[in-house]
């Protein structure tokens, strides 16, 4: 069993930045491909980035490419998503979450809200 904690959202003006992190324990962290998820009040939960388990794959959503990007340090079992070129509609709570069996995510963090003003 993996624990997801993510930490580093805030508010932020529009065109700014922000860092998540996502620190994992409790299971084999450095096995696990990771990725960051986003949900607004009244939409689906929706997948934005994830990173293999060794780091040298990743993949982003058309809505954060080029801006947002997703990295992880499994000496410290911890995955991040520097955000940059943050808009209002980037607003939402972000997750992290961890993929033990392909093709699913089977663990998940609590969530830190991004609230990007205009």
């Amino acid at each position: 069993q993996v624990q997801l904690v993510e930490s580093g959202g805030g508010l932020v003006q529009a065109g700014g930045s922000l860092r998540l992190s996502c620190a994992a324990s409790g299971g084999s962290f450095s096995s696990y491909p990771m990725g960051w998820f986003r949900q607004d009040p009244g939409k689906e939960r929706e997948l934005i980035a994830s990173i293999s388990w060794s780091g040298s794959n990743t993949w982003y959503a058309d809505s954060v490419k080029g801006r947002f990007t997703v990295s992880r340090d499994n000496a410290k079992n911890t995955v991040y998503l520097q955000m940059n070129s943050l808009k209002p509609e980037d607003t939402a709570v972000y997750y992290c979450a961890a993929s033990r069996v392909a093709g699913q995510f089977d663990y998940w963090g609590q969530g830190t809200q991004v609230t990007v003003s205009s």
